[in-house]
């Protein structure tokens, strides 16, 4: 999780090493994708001891510059969701790239047997446990806060709890679209993934993106979509109810803030981890 024109899909692939570490806690890079000219996905070694809930983040990073006065290097590190789920045996990350930005002007550059800094202890809202039970599951996500539903969309768990799973995704651009767009194509076609989820289960998945500046299918801010039925008229279900329904949020903060009010509007409540309601905000995700 860290959050166009498309560029051509970039993919650099190696089998994952045995590297000894040069950092704190370090991870061994083992794949990278770039989607376009400021996103870009990466795969990294899973440490053998962690445990976590699809959905949750880890604190990621690389070491800083040196200290002009002492030469020491800090960490520096950001909040990402963990967007493989929690059966995968690597880790996958989703992020911008900020050519000014501390970290991702740095992390964009990494290759295949790269290290990087992973703390190991995974926290996050956007967990099953947070949710009271019910009918249907909406992810609404914009740019990279995709990251997290890309967990739970493989995550057996999901489709045991639900009839419907509905995931949005806002971007600027087309392109940026492509992360999800792909992640569920192949999900569907996964012959794997199949396997482990079930087809009918693959079947509940209501995949709705929608883009703000460049023109597509479906245009507008998602709240607006929402507000004025016409994402619940495009999908065929009926409109959120606070008996049925639960949702996650995860993108800026611009938008958390207006999913809260729309869902409110809808009836639902804000939950968490010790309190569990209708809904879930991700209010770790900075980008």
């Amino acid at each position: 999780m860290y959050m166009n024109e498309m560029t051509a899909v970039t993919d650099t692939e190696i089998a994952p090493t045995k590297a000894k570490p040069t950092l704190p806690d370090a991870q061994t890079v083992t794949a990278v994708k770039h989607w376009t000219d400021r996103l870009f996905s990466f795969r990294v070694s899973r440490p053998a001891s962690l445990r976590f809930r699809s959905g949750e983040f880890v604190m990621i990073g690389l070491m800083g510059d040196p200290d002009p006065n002492t030469g020491k290097q800090k960490p520096l590190l950001r909040a990402y969701s963990i967007a493989s789920p929690a059966w995968d045996e690597e880790l996958e990350f989703y992020s911008i790239k900020v050519q000014d930005g501390p970290l991702t002007s740095r992390l964009q550059h990494i290759q295949p047997g790269d290290e990087i800094i992973l703390r190991p202890k995974p926290v996050g809202t956007l967990v099953h446990d947070a949710l009271l039970p019910g009918k249907n599951i909406w992810f609404f996500a914009t740019g990279t806060g995709f990251a997290p539903f890309a967990s739970l969309l493989r995550e057996p768990e999901t489709y045991e709890k639900y009839e419907k799973v509905i995931i949005t995704h806002t971007c600027r651009e087309v392109g940026e679209l492509e992360y999800g767009r792909k992640l569920i194509e192949d999900l569907k076609q996964d012959e794997l993934m199949i396997e482990l989820l079930g087809e009918e289960n693959l079947a509940k998945i209501h995949y709705y993106p929608t883009t703000t500046r460049e023109e597509s299918p479906r245009m507008g801010r998602i709240t607006e979509l929402l507000q004025d039925g016409t994402v619940f008229k495009d999908l065929g279900i009926d409109p959120i109810n606070p008996a049925d329904d639960r949702a996650m949020v995860c993108g800026s903060l611009a938008f958390n803030k207006d999913m809260q009010t729309t869902l409110e509007g809808f009836g639902l409540r804000e939950g968490a981890n010790s309190d569990p309601k209708e809904y879930v905000v991700e209010k770790a995700f900075v980008g």
